[in-house]
This record gives C-alpha cells, structure tokens and sequence, in this order.
C-alpha cells in the first residue's frame, strides 16, 4: 500500500508540474506586456530596462519560468501587480471562506443525493423515481450562475428574507448570520454536483437488487429499509467516491463563479477580480491551487476505494508482490 501511495505522489507531481508549465506558457503567450504595468511615460531608457532586468523579462521563457517556479517550491508567487503585496498571504486570508463554502456545499450534496438515489432506485419507473429523476435532470440542466440570480431575485428581491452578497452583515460578526449568508450559495453549488450523484446511485442501487445477496436478504424478511441501509448502501460507495473526486472540478470552478454572483470573499471572486485586472501572478497562484485541489482529491478518491473495496486493496497488494 506505501509503495502505491509513494507511486501516486510521483503522478500528483508530474501532473502538478505540467499544470504550472502550460498554465505559465498560456499567460506568456497572451497579449500585452507584464512591463506596461511598472512603466511609465517619465521613466528613461535606462530606468525602463532596470525595471524589465526585475521582472526577469529580458530572459527566455524557459528561464522565466525555472526562477518562478524555484520561488512557488518555496511558497513565494510573487507579488500582485494591483495590490502590490506578497499574492500567498491574500490568498491564505481567502481560503479559509472558500473551504468553508465548497465544504458545505460537499457536504449538502453527498446528505441530499445518496437518499435520494437509494429511494429512487428502489422506486423504479414510480411518480416517486419520476419526481426525484426530475429534479436531478433540472439540475444538471441549468447554469448555476443563472439558478444563482433566480434565488436572488426569489429570496433577495421579493421576499426580503436573505442577504444576496458577502459573508457577514456589517456590523455582525456570528455564525448565525454567516450560515444566513451561506444558504443561498452553498444551495446554488450543491444542485449541479447533487443531480449527477443521484443519476449514479439510482443506477447502481438497481443493479445491486437484482443481486443474489439482495435477494436472499428479501427471503430472510428483510425489511426495505434495512435492505438499502446495510446492504445496498455499502456497495453504491465506489461510484460515490468517483464522483466526489470528478465533483472536485466542478467545485473549484463553481466557487469562481459563484462567489462573484453572491460576493463571497474567498479565492474564486479574488482570481475573477484578477483577471479583469490582468494581475498574472494571482492568477498563476490560483491555477496552481485550484490544480493542487483537484489532484489532491483524486488522489484521496483513489485511496478511499481501497479501504470502500477490498478487491482493489488486494489488487494492489498483488501488484506490490505482497
């Protein structure tokens, strides 16, 4: 098993190293010139090299990216351009908000749809699994930024009820009113990644009874209930843990949009604002943590099915020569 974990560590990093290289390529080859940024129309020739010899753009773009990336191995992406302070500590002051927000939103979304899958596989081609296949298709189907201002306009606009932007209430510094802020987000986050959850736990709890286990459970009196909880439950974790590390992507990129349609404070809304202002070391900074995120879940996915099925533990034992 530390042989397979070490082996999937050397992936994570090469798949992390590709990431930063294409991702510094892309904003090298873009339009405009980091330079235009320092320089100004007072400064002399000699001023403005100094400044370009600074940024290292007198160099190749092979030696600017070996002197970036030997100082982001070091936790150091520069300084931003708009802010003009060190790009880690904004974004570490950032981060906690947006854990906060895609952790909930994780959370609501795994509570919600593996009871409703399990319901819906068990209630197969019944108004019940209509109603709840339904509800899954609307969701796959409609923009979260658009689901996002239709809560807005429902909760904000005409009810008065929700706040419809930031984290906290000035003024108000409490868990309650942050939760009240956290409603409509982590709802508009929740629906996309909850409706393809159901879709899968719907297919695989079909599959699981027409088992022979399943079957034999249903001889035994067997209540439904206890069928779904102890039997089928356990065996609709693998796709499960699949999804969750597919769902990473949409998490990540979700919380760029949606923290910029509810005005939550977290690393999302700070790259948007980053790219308007064409800030390229924060932008690089968020690809590479946004990159980190995504392997670092699939990766834990990966680890996750072992312990969910001792087939693959067994698998990778064997491979090991254990």
């Amino acid at each position: 098993m530390l042989k397979y974990c070490l082996k999937k560590v050397g992936q994570l990093a090469i798949v992390m190293l590709l990431i930063s290289f294409f991702s510094f390529a892309i904003i090298d080859l873009a339009p405009g010139d980091i330079s235009s940024m320092y320089l100004t129309e007072d400064m002399t020739e000699e001023e403005k090299q100094i400044v370009i010899e600074k940024l290292g753009l007198d160099k190749s773009m092979g030696e600017q990216y070996l002197s970036w990336a030997a100082e982001a191995l070091q936790g150091n992406f520069g300084v931003s351009l708009s802010y003009k302070t060190p790009v880690m500590p904004m974004l570490l002051k950032r981060l906690p908000s947006t854990i906060l927000l895609m952790g909930t939103s994780l959370v609501v979304s795994l509570v919600l749809s593996i009871p409703l899958g399990l319901i819906a596989g068990y209630k197969k081609n019944t108004w019940i699994d209509n109603a709840i296949s339904g509800f899954a298709y609307i969701g796959m189907s409609i923009p979260s930024f658009y689901f996002g201002m239709l809560l807005i306009i429902l909760f904000t606009a005409k009810l008065h009820i929700l706040p419809s932007s930031g984290m906290h209430t000035v003024g108000v510094d409490t868990p309650l009113d942050t939760f009240i802020h956290m409603i409509m987000p982590v709802l508009t986050m929740a629906l996309g990644t909850m409706a393809s959850k159901i879709r899968y736990v719907r297919a695989n709890t079909i599959g699981q009874l027409s088992e022979e286990y399943v079957l034999a459970a249903k001889a035994k009196g067997t209540t439904p209930a206890e069928i779904l909880r102890k039997h089928v439950l356990k065996n609709t974790l693998l796709p499960i843990i699949t999804i969750i590390g597919m769902n990473l992507a949409s998490l990540v990129c979700g919380s760029f949009i949606i923290e910029s349609v509810f005005g939550w404070p977290g690393v999302g809304s700070f790259a948007m604002e980053a790219i308007g202002k064409r800030d390229y070391p924060v932008i690089m900074a968020y690809v590479m943590l946004s990159g980190f995120i995504l392997v670092v879940g699939n990766f834990v996915a990966d680890i996750l099915y072992s312990f969910a099925d001792p087939r693959i533990k067994r698998g990778i034992d064997v491979a090991n020569g254990k």
